[in-house]
Parts: structure tokens; sequence; C-alpha cells
């Protein structure tokens, strides 16, 4: 408890003034929520989870997609592939389009960088290009 000193009229110091502390209403520990707010909590944790776990989800794609894929799997049995030589200043958007004319090049682009894994391209080296 603290105690204030006040000075009565020529600076003289009186007596302590008592520091008064209004009394707190007693806090009951059994208290729950009504039904109500216990939905409410429990959805706002649900949705809260189910967020997380969305931009977990693409995040993890963004940085690499699938982690339980395994590196050393080979393509389906049914997909063929043309094999094709490189020229001096090829590139996989310039063997596709010379590959497959008229068609949109963009998926087989794609995938002939998976399959290389970031090779570079070596004039006269042959390489498959999936169909």
């Amino acid at each position: 408890m603290a105690a204030v000193t006040t000075f009565i009229g020529d600076g003289v110091p009186g007596a302590p003034t008592p520091l008064r502390v209004a009394p707190r209403a007693a806090i009951t520990r059994d208290r729950r929520p009504t039904p109500r707010v216990a939905r409410r909590r429990r959805l706002t944790v649900v949705v809260l989870a189910l967020g997380i776990v969305v931009v977990a989800a693409q995040a993890g794609d963004a940085l690499g997609g699938d982690s339980l894929a395994a590196p050393e799997r080979r393509p389906a049995a049914t997909r063929t592939w043309l094999e094709v030589t490189v020229r001096p200043g090829d590139s996989p958007w310039s063997i596709v389009a010379r590959a497959f004319p008229g068609d949109d090049p963009r998926p087989r682009v794609d995938q002939l960088v998976a399959a290389r894994r970031g090779a570079p391209l070596i004039p006269g080296e042959v390489i498959q290009v999936p169909r």
C-alpha cells in the first residue's frame, strides 16, 4: 500500500492519505461459455486449421510439388518419345516447335525441361522429346 504525503497551507507536511482500492467482484472458477459461444469457438478453430492446411498445400505446390513423389519415377509405358538431334542455337522451345509444328508447344516444353532436369542442350546431342 502506498502513502501519499500532502502539504497543508504553508508547505508543512500533513498526515498521509490512505490509498483506497475499490473491492473487486469474486471470480468464479466454474464459468463456462454458453453452447452458442462454444460452437462459435470450435468453428473458428476448425476454419483456422483448414486455412493453415490450405496455405501449407499451396506453399508446398509452389516450392516443388508433391514431396512424396519418388525422384526415380519413370514415365508410363504408354508414353512414347521422339528422338531429335540438337542443332547449334537450339532451345527447348525451338526443338519442340520443329518436332511438332502446328501444336501448342508449351506442355511439351515443360515436359522436356522436366525430363532433362535442367541439363544444358549440347549441339549434336540426340534427345528424346515426349509426344
